[in-house]
């Protein structure tokens, strides 16, 4: 790896194409350094991860609007859209952004942490939908989705958006537009062009995450999948791009990242050297924020020695300060206490996820959120019980280690109504790769069954999962084994948009 130092331009000075940070991204992900069989493997898992989670959003309000969008724009020859059938194409640019949307909904899918939090698994759901409608081969696939991770991680490991409160998705535009071009073997010039692009329209503030959480955070990865698919367009047509777009003294360093005096390094794999992010990022086990994943196991754990919860006077959640801002009491945000709040919103409040997991003993991407299940007098009477604190300690455990050895969890400190406390701690969860039981292959496959059964027939669970096994070896035709299909009857529809009126 190579740390690059990005820093703004002053004005009227000009940096050459070869020396900014979207050519050397452009570079690396036109490199045709050997796909790493690890990250391959893991890119395959993570495919099987996004779908399975998508299945289980599959009739979720937000999910319904995003197909149904896609339902206006038949292609064919075009890419499937989760739970229709294979032979049903559509416009990628709208089966990317309905499947994207899939395997955000339920906030289930895979994470990382650096300087910056990111969801890197949602790259593939926009970039399987380019790699079905472009026809190429499986090993083509999983080298953009390879790189995607790469680009994605490098970005968050160098360049920290939350604290200048832009929304994490700003590093998926590049991400994706670069996964694409890898997958199409695009040239570094074009790629660059695509990347200025993607990353100038992929900004957004991190209103989408704060307050009554809304059902954009759903949508925002698909959203930004179709921007890197026009980006990608405009580019392969000669069409050119705000430049340089994080260096320029208008850019978004510059501009929103810190300001003119702001120095980044962002580490990039050298020529020749494989593309291995992906291996750094960890899934989750449970339908929750990951800041709350080693919070649920932390409730199992303890609720045995809790005893009666009505004897309770107070839970004091020691944690780091990104937990504490972003899902407890340090973001200010009311809602976190309200049983009324949207689902969206539930999942980012660490007092909700503890209440609840530590009172049932099990965690439900449903149930644990139904309004009956929320609204329960004595959940939210425990609930309001709940805080949580910023640790320097935690913070530091988090912040100064590389990636794989931050710590994620907390010291949870229970004080009874007479006095008596009881004191216990996580330090990652139990799926995370230093947890007490890492994800592996056959989870990502029985997270996979657990949402598709019932919902999918036997037969076709057992399709999907072989086209997936075969992905490295196999051409073109074989990624429209990747459209997984419903039974009859079990996709609901909802009210029609813009694209469905008739002309």
């Amino acid at each position: 790896m190579r740390l690059h130092e990005v820093r703004p331009l002053r004005p009227g000075a000009r940096l050459a194409p070869e020396e900014q940070l979207a050519w050397k991204i452009a570079a690396m992900a036109a490199d045709p350094a050997a796909l790493d069989p690890a990250a391959a493997e893991m890119a395959a898992n993570r495919i099987v991860d996004d779908w399975a989670v998508a299945l289980a959003a599959i009739n979720r309000p937000a999910v319904i609007a995003a197909r149904g969008a896609a339902l206006a724009h038949p292609r064919k020859g075009g890419a499937s859209v989760i739970g229709l059938p294979a032979d049903r194409r559509f416009d990628c640019l709208w089966a990317g952004y309905a499947n994207a949307a899939a395997i955000r909904e339920l906030d289930f899918n895979d994470a990382f942490f650096a300087a910056e939090s990111s969801h890197p698994g949602d790259v593939i759901g926009p970039i399987v939908a380019v790699a079905q409608q472009t026809g190429v081969d499986g090993a083509a696939l999983l080298r953009g989705i390879v790189t995607a991770y790469e680009i994605q991680v490098d970005l968050v490991k160098g360049i920290d958006l939350n604290r200048h409160r832009i929304d994490h998705v700003a590093h998926l535009g590049p991400a994706v537009a670069g996964g694409i071009g890898a997958m199409l073997g695009l040239s570094v010039p074009v790629l660059y062009q695509a990347v200025n692009l993607a990353a100038h329209l992929a900004i957004s503030t991190r209103q989408t995450r704060k307050g009554q959480i809304s059902s954009y955070k759903a949508a925002a990865p698909g959203h930004i999948g179709q921007i890197a698919m026009l980006a990608i367009d405009r580019a392969m047509r000669g069409e050119t791009s705000p430049a340089p777009v994080y260096e320029g003294d208008y850019g978004l360093l510059a501009i929103l990242l810190g300001g003119p005096e702001t120095v980044a390094h962002v580490p990039l794999p050298e020529p020749g050297e494989p593309k291995r992010a992906i291996l750094e990022t960890y899934p989750k086990e449970h339908s929750a924020g990951y800041h709350g994943q080693a919070l649920i196991d932390l409730a199992f754990r303890m609720r045995e020695r809790i005893g009666d919860i009505e004897e309770i006077g107070d839970i004091a959640i020691h944690t780091k300060k990104l937990t504490h801002l972003v899902m407890g009491s340090g973001a200010g945000d009311p809602e976190k206490w309200d049983p009324q709040a949207s689902r969206e919103t539930l999942d980012h409040s660490a007092m909700f996820i503890f209440a609840v997991a530590l009172q049932d003993g099990v965690w439900h991407h449903a149930d644990s959120y139904a309004p009956a299940r929320v609204a329960r007098p004595d959940t939210v009477r425990l609930w309001r019980k709940i805080r949580t604190v910023e640790d320097p300690e935690w913070s530091a455990r988090f912040t100064d280690p590389a990636p794989l050895d931050k710590d994620h969890g907390a010291r949870v400190v229970v004080t009874y109504a007479d006095g008596r406390v009881l004191t216990e701690e996580i330090a990652v969860a139990n799926a995370h790769p230093r947890g007490a039981r890492p994800f592996g292959r056959e989870d990502y496959r029985r997270k996979f069954r657990s949402f598709a059964e019932g919902l999918v027939a036997e037969a076709e669970i057992d399709r999907f999962l072989a086209t997936v096994d075969g992905l490295h070896a196999s051409g073109p035709k074989a990624l429209a084994g990747l459209a997984i299909e419903c039974l009859p009857g079990r996709l609901e529809s909802g009210a029609p948009g813009l694209f469905d009126i008739p002309v």
